[in-house]
């Protein structure tokens, strides 16, 4: 046997190895979160599953970007897999950045209601766990005020509100292939449906 040409050929396949592992890796690096512009607001919004989350929210016109990730837990820049260890305190959230001009805190709102179920607890459809909870992260005052509002008068309508209305946390994102998962993938989410409720 050729030692050379075994050489080069194992050389070669761990080169392959390499960069098979490197793109392979690549979804699983943690996407960009884009900053608000001047003029521009932000919203962070947590209803079950990010995917459907993200998918209801980045189709409000107004909305200028989305980004799928963990808010709320006490794990420096968590992973995916060790938010679903259901031990770091987080919820999978959107964070959306908004041209308060073209679409109000209000509405968001509203959509993020109306696009999956306020009153389930800890979970939402067959997602079931901490990092599924429904809550609004205010950013500011009138934010709180308005989720505590739009919160309320779920509740005179006869709903058992679970939603929290929580401050701002360090949000950080998720991995690269969470986000745009609809878009990117096809279908639309399992957990997540638009109803009437206010």
């Amino acid at each position: 046997m050729n030692w050379k040409l075994l050489l080069l050929a194992v050389v070669g396949l761990s080169s392959c190895n390499a960069q098979t592992k490197s793109k392979m890796s690549d979804p699983y690096a943690m996407a960009t979160i884009p900053a608000a512009e001047a003029g521009q607001e932000v919203a962070v919004l947590a209803s079950g599953c990010f995917w459907g989350t993200e998918f209801y929210l980045q189709k409000v016109p107004g909305v200028i970007a989305t980004t799928c990730g963990y808010t709320g837990g006490f794990v420096k820049n968590p992973s995916y897999r060790e938010v679903c260890t259901k031990r770091t305190g987080h919820y999978e959230a959107v964070h959306v950045v908004f041209d308060p001009a073209q679409v109000s805190f209000e509405e968001l709102a509203r959509v993020f209601f109306e696009t999956h179920d306020p009153t389930q607890r800890d979970g939402q459809g067959p997602d079931i766990g901490p990092q599924y909870r429904s809550a609004v992260f205010f950013q500011n005052e009138a934010q709180r005020e308005t989720a505590q509002q739009l919160k309320d008068l779920l509740i005179q309508k006869g709903y058992d509100v679970a939603t929290e209305i929580l401050p701002a946390a360090e949000f950080y994102s998720a991995e690269n292939y969470h986000q745009d998962y609809y878009d990117n993938k096809g279908g639309t989410p399992y957990c997540h449906a638009p109803r009437k409720l206010f």
